[in-house]
């Protein structure tokens, strides 16, 4: 209600529009965007693998390859301080180069035996299987994975032991 100041027996038409209403509503609209529009704007569209608890069939040509920390204190044991790691091609200990020569060498031995490229499948293309230990620092388990994308190989996973006692898979 707008108060005059003039004569009491004057009652002028009120032309002034109440606008605390309006100043609210859009108040509250501003605080429902700026909340929900950062949430919206950094989704990423992904279509998540389902999860399967039944252990896969390993093909012989699949490469197994086992990461722990180096030995750096001497005393027999991995060190999970230390930044330098062990690669073991299957039980065979090898160094960086190693790995590439021997990831290339592998899937040169494949194309022959299948009969050139033109004849890789999925089914006859060779995974790599990595064993990392749970102290390996990331960065000796991510050389691995650069090196053998480097040679060649498509398909890289990982191996883990289930949880304790519960015969499922353990959760990254």
């Amino acid at each position: 209600m707008a108060m005059s100041a003039g004569a009491k027996g004057e009652e002028a038409p009120m032309s002034e529009i109440n606008t605390t209403p309006l100043v609210d509503i859009m108040l509250v609209l501003l605080i429902i965007f700026l909340i929900t529009v950062p949430v919206v704007l950094e989704t990423v569209n992904l279509k998540l693998p389902a999860v399967v608890f039944e252990p896969t069939t390993t093909k012989p040509e699949n490469v197994l390859l086992s990461v722990r920390s180096a030995d750096t204190d001497g005393d027999g044991e991995p060190n999970p301080e230390s930044t330098a790691c062990e690669v073991y091609w299957g039980q065979t200990p090898v160094d960086s180069r190693q790995l590439l020569e021997r990831g290339q060498k592998k899937l040169e031995q494949l194309l022959a035996d299948i009969g050139g490229p033109q004849n890789i499948t999925e089914e006859n293309f060779p995974e790599v299987h990595i064993r990392g230990d749970i102290n390996t620092p990331y960065q000796c388990i991510g050389g691995v994975i650069y090196t053998m994308q480097y040679a060649g190989f498509q398909k890289i996973g990982f191996i883990s032991e289930p949880a304790p006692g519960s015969g499922t898979l353990g959760r990254l």
